[in-house]
C-alpha cells in the first residue's frame, strides 16, 4: 500500500477525485504521477499555451478540461462535473498572465473587480475560497511529493563549500526579502547582496548575480512568513541548475521540507555530476 504523504488533510478519502489544476512544467506531471501512484482517481483541468501536451494527452478526454486562464467559472464547473472531492494546484501560470493575456469569464472578472491588490498571492487566494465554497478541498501543493522535498543537510554528499557563517547571512537576507514580499530567493558571497529575487523570477536573478563573474557565490531559496501552502510552492529544478552551472554558481541553500526539488533524484545526481553543492537548511 503506498505511504500517505505528510501533507494530505486529515480524513483524506483515497476513493474521491483528485483534480489536478496544472500549470507548466515538470512539476504537475510529477503530481499527476504520484496522484496515481496513490491510487486515487486523478482529473485535470489544463490550460491553453500553459499545461504540457504530454500531461494533457496522459489522461482520458472524459477526466479533463482544457481552458484558457482567466476561466474561473468554467473551471468551478468542471470540479463540479468531474465530482471532485479534492483539488491541487501545480504548476506555474506565466506571471506576466496577471497583467496581460487573461481571457476572464464573468466570474473571474466579478473576482479581479473586488481585489484591491492584484498580484499572484491576492489572486490565488480568492480562488482558493472560490473553489472551497464548492466543497472542494483545496489540498497543500506539496502533497504526494514528500520524498522530492528538500532535505536537512549537503545533499550532495561531503562537507558543503559555503562556510556556515556565510550560509547564515544568504538565509538572513532571504527570509527578510520574502517576510517583505519581494521575493524567495537571493545570491550572496561572504556576507554581500550580489543579487535579490523579485518579479523576473529564480533564474533571471541567477544570471544577474553570475554577471559579477564572481566565485563562492551561494544561491539561499526560502518561503516567506505566513505561506499559503495551497498555491505557493517554491521549487528547484533541472532549468535553475542549469543556470546556476552558466552563471558560474556553484552552491545552494534551499530550506528543508519546503522547498521542492523537482525530480529530486536525477537533480542531485545532476549537480554532483556539474560539482554543485545543494545543502538543506532548516
Amino acid at each position: 500500500m503506498p505511504e500517505v504523504s505528510a501533507f494530505l488533510p486529515a480524513g483524506f478519502d483515497v476513493t474521491r477525485p483528485v483534480a489536478l489544476i496544472a500549470g507548466q512544467g515538470l512539476y504537475p506531471k510529477l503530481m499527476a504521477a504520484e496522484i496515481r501512484n496513490a491510487g486515487a482517481p486523478l482529473r485535470l483541468v489544463a490550460f491553453e499555451e500553459e499545461t504540457p501536451a504530454e500531461l494533457i494527452d496522459s489522461v482520458a478526454e472524459g477526466d479533463r478540461r482544457l481552458l484558457k486562464v482567466g476561466q474561473l467559472g468554467h473551471m468551478l464547473r468542471a470540479l463540479r462535473d468531474f465530482g471532485a472531492g479534492y483539488a491541487v494546484m501545480a504548476g506555474q501560470i506565466t506571471p506576466r498572465r496577471l497583467f496581460s493575456g487573461l481571457h476572464p469569464d464573468l466570474k473571474a472578472a466579478t473576482l479581479l473587480l473586488s481585489l484591491r491588490r492584484r498580484n499572484a498571492e491576492t489572486i490565488f487566494g480568492a480562488i482558493a475560497r472560490e473553489i472551497e465554497d464548492i466543497g472542494v478541498i483545496l489540498i497543500d501543493a506539496r502533497a504526494f511529493l514528500d520524498a522530492h522535498l528538500a532535505t536537512a543537510g549537503c545533499m550532495t554528499g561531503g562537507r558543503f563549500s559555503v562556510e556556515p557563517d556565510y550560509v547564515s547571512h544568504g538565509v538572513q537576507i532571504a527570509r527578510e526579502s520574502a517576510r517583505l514580499d519581494i521575493g524567495q530567493g537571493c545570491v550572496v558571497r561572504e556576507g554581500t547582496v550580489l543579487a535579490v529575487e523579485a518579479f523576473e523570477g529564480t533564474d533571471e536573478m541567477i544570471r544577474r548575480a553570475g554577471s559579477f563573474r564572481t566565485k563562492g557565490a551561494l544561491f539561499v531559496k526560502t518561503v516567506k512568513p505566513g505561506q499559503d501552502w495551497r498555491f505557493d510552492v517554491p521549487c528547484f529544478g533541472h532549468r535553475t541548475l542549469e543556470t546556476m552551472r552558466e552563471a558560474g554558481i556553484r552552491a545552494a541553500a534551499l530550506e528543508a521540507g519546503r522547498v521542492l526539488i523537482l525530480d529530486k533524484p536525477a537533480v542531485l545526481k545532476q549537480a554532483k555530476a556539474w560539482d554543485i553543492d545543494l545543502l538543506g537548511f532548516e
